[in-house]
Parts: C-alpha cells; sequence; structure tokens
C-alpha cells in the first residue's frame, strides 16, 4: 500500500527561508489534501540567562513576568510571520493556506519538541528548512540534523534558493 499524507508538520524558526520551506508543505499538502500544523519552538532559558535574570531581577514575579512576555513576544513574532506570509501570497495561491490547521508555540528543546509533535498529531511528514544555501551536513544546522537521525517519519529538508 502507498502512503498516505494526512498530516504535515512544518517546523519554523522564523529565518529567511522558512517561508520558501511553507510554500513546499502547502503544495505539497495541496496535493495530498492534508492539513499543515505550523510549529515553532523555543529553546528553554540557558543557565546563564536564568543567573543573569535572578542578579538583575530579585523579585520572583518581576522574573516569572520577564519569562512570559518573552513568550508572548515570540507568539506575537509567529503570528506576525505567519500573517506577512499570507500577504506574500498571490490571489491564486492565498486558499492554499487554508491547509493549515494549526499554529503552535511550543517551549522545549526543538529537535524533541518537533519529534514529539509530529508523533501526537499521527503526521505523516515533517518539513523544514535549512539556514543556508549548499549541500553538506554543515549548512543544515543542528535541529535538521537531530531531527533526520531521530524520526521514524519521512523528513523533507528544504533548501534556501538564496
Amino acid at each position: 500500500m502507498l502512503p498516505q499524507i494526512k498530516d504535515i508538520l512544518f517546523a519554523t524558526d522564523l529565518s529567511a527561508n522558512a517561508d520558501n520551506a511553507l510554500r513546499q508543505a502547502l503544495g505539497l499538502a495541496q496535493a495530498h489534501n492534508a492539513k499543515v500544523h505550523v510549529l515553532h519552538v523555543t529553546e528553554p532559558l540557558s543557565q546563564d540567562a536564568v543567573v543573569t535574570l535572578q542578579m538583575f531581577m530579585q523579585d520572583e514575579a518581576s522574573r516569572t513576568k520577564a519569562i512570559k512576555d518573552r513568550h508572548a513576544s515570540v507568539k506575537k513574532l509567529l503570528k506576525d510571520n505567519q500573517q506577512a506570509f499570507v500577504n506574500s501570497l498571490n490571489e491564486d495561491e492565498k486558499h492554499a493556506y487554508d491547509a493549515v490547521s494549526s499554529v503552535e508555540l511550543v517551549d522545549g528543546h526543538a529537535a524533541e519538541t518537533i519529534l514529539r509533535r509530529a508523533k501526537e498529531l499521527g503526521c505523516q511528514l515533517i518539513v523544514m528548512g535549512t539556514h543556508e544555501h549548499g549541500t553538506g551536513h554543515t549548512f543544515i544546522g543542528t535541529v535538521v540534523k537531530r531531527v533526520l537521525r531521530r524520526s521514524p517519519v519521512p523528513t523533507l529538508v528544504v533548501p534556501n534558493p538564496a
């Protein structure tokens, strides 16, 4: 039996190549009548950042607020990024974005979170973009390498056309 693609996880790092990778995900979704789940993962604060917060923000409530503000800021950035993407589509392409069934921001370690969400959502394909144009592993980034090594489902890595 040939594989059926019904759910695609598009993992975005909000980099310059993310729009190109999302176009690929939407094209595949359109061809397979599939849904696209957009995911951005925010890495946890490093120990150095936590120590810095503790040094400069003695009040626990202020530190908690700063962390919540960080999350809200990234969430707004993700929303603005998706809106800018939709605005960049020509009128004939805008309907393709209807395949996007969810856009979410999750705190965690990127590769592990991408793999976990792909499993939880029952995705048959993961789509990610590279950072720079090139053919070697040097160009694809640490997160993409980790996902490729451990993913039980096919993963499409979209190169940067620049």
